[in-house]
């Protein structure tokens, strides 16, 4: 770390040369904004340099270091955001790209749904062609990040599917929520998030099977083992798998449940910052937030696990688990102030109906396997060591065995029932 303080001085110097010995322009704008990103670029370089190290080594510790810092600017800019009125916030939009700033129609993806178009007589698979854009392969490269980010089969699933009933429930809302059915299960689910899901959970178990020999490089004799080297140098140093296991216990369940519901907020937070800052779907930002999430949401998912799976020795939640937590609400906030007449949209009966019919079954199957199983089983153990003890009385006055034997049987079963 004594070199990149090193770097981190001689940086400083280069744009105090370039301030003193360089004409400034006269533009307010341009030299505000380059005030900005180099201040951005010090406060980098200081993190990157002096901030705690995450649960991740690979490819090196000040990559990761370097995301945790990115994940404070960005924080700090959504409540710069939060705090301007709609239309300065729009408007702030153009500093970062002279484009924005300017409402853009939303694209429907519903109308007409028919797979196959007889009507169309030059194209009747029209339908599918325009379908097929270029979030097809965001949808299957994000789901195939997101399972090697959460590393469960079951969780990913139901996030999958939970997202496109957020997407019926919402579709009242934003335009781009309404697809055909086919859209909806087939190309989402069933083919490109399912897809980057299977491919994620092989990726997964090819780590956990692969061995790991971290010798030096320049000990490494061919030069194709050096190469070989260099690429894994980008895969962990290490394997942890997860095990989540949500009916052990309450708070894990607990757990679980909050990681979804965070997954689904963040979610849902990039089609609707889309919708209130009036940015397009194919703007960079937006790709740029999504490669955001993408490494600092491995990190936050393995303090998360390390703090439900070992909590004597993680004793609290790591430092990029309460940065994603605190950007996703400040982004959501973001969006209720932006605009809240959309937000506040009643969603149609039938939708209402479904979603209390689903929050009462999951608490009612909450209710059922943390305390009135729990109890129907102590009930059970109770009753089956007091007919054991019944059993082994009557054999022991019946063999003539002596009081005191009785007695400390009786002992041993009241000190077995206050421990259960």
């Amino acid at each position: 770390r004594a070199h990149t303080l090193t770097v981190l001085f001689i940086l400083t110097c280069a744009l105090g040369y370039v301030t003193l010995f360089e004409e400034t322009p006269q533009d307010t704008a341009y030299n505000t904004k380059r005030g900005i990103v180099a201040s951005i670029l010090v406060f980098l370089c200081f993190g990157v340099t002096q901030a705690k190290d995450g649960p991740f080594s690979r490819p090196h510790p000040a990559y990761w270091r370097f995301w945790l810092c990115v994940s404070v600017v960005y924080e700090l800019f959504l409540i710069f955001i939060l705090f301007q009125t709609v239309q300065d916030g729009r408007q702030f939009m153009k500093y970062i790209d002279p484009n924005l700033g300017v409402p853009l129609p939303e694209r429907d993806y519903g109308g007409n749904c028919l797979i196959y178009d007889p009507g169309n007589e030059t194209d009747p698979l029209h339908n599918i062609w325009d379908k097929l854009d270029g979030f097809v392969p965001a949808h299957f490269f994000g789901w195939y990040l997101k399972t090697l980010m959460i590393r469960d089969w079951w969780m990913c699933m139901i996030i999958s599917v939970m997202f496109e009933f957020l997407e019926y429930s919402l579709e009242h809302q934003l335009p781009n929520f309404s697809e055909c059915w086919w859209d909806h299960w087939i190309m989402d689910v069933i083919l490109c998030n399912g897809l980057g899901i299977y491919c994620g959970m092989k990726t997964l178990s090819w780590l956990s099977l692969k061995t790991y020999k971290w010798q030096g490089l320049w000990n490494i004799p061919t030069y194709k083992g050096k190469m070989k080297r260099i690429v894994f140098q980008f895969t962990p140093y290490s394997w942890v798998k997860f095990e989540w296991k949500p009916a052990s216990s309450l708070r894990r369940w607990l757990a679980v449940c909050g990681i979804i519901f965070v997954f689904l907020l963040a979610e849902l937070n990039t089609f609707y910052l889309k919708f209130v800052l009036w940015m397009p779907p194919e703007h960079y930002l937006v790709l740029l937030r999504l490669v955001f999430f993408v490494n600092v949401g491995g990190v936050a998912m393995r303090e998360i696990y390390d703090f439900m799976d070992d909590p004597k020795f993680h004793k609290k939640l790591g430092q990029q688990a309460w940065l994603v937590a605190a950007i996703t609400a400040t982004e959501f906030l973001i969006v209720v102030k932006y605009d809240p007449y959309t937000l506040t949209l009643s969603l149609p009966f039938y939708i209402t109906q479904c979603w209390i019919l689903g929050i009462i079954l999951v608490l009612t199957w909450t209710a059922w396997r943390f305390f009135i199983r729990d109890i129907t089983l102590r009930y059970k153990e109770i009753r089956r060591q007091k007919q054991e003890h019944k059993n082994e009385r009557d054999k022991c006055l019946s063999n003539g065995d002596g009081l005191s034997s009785i007695v400390d049987e009786q002992n041993g079963t009241k000190l077995r029932e206050r421990k259960l």
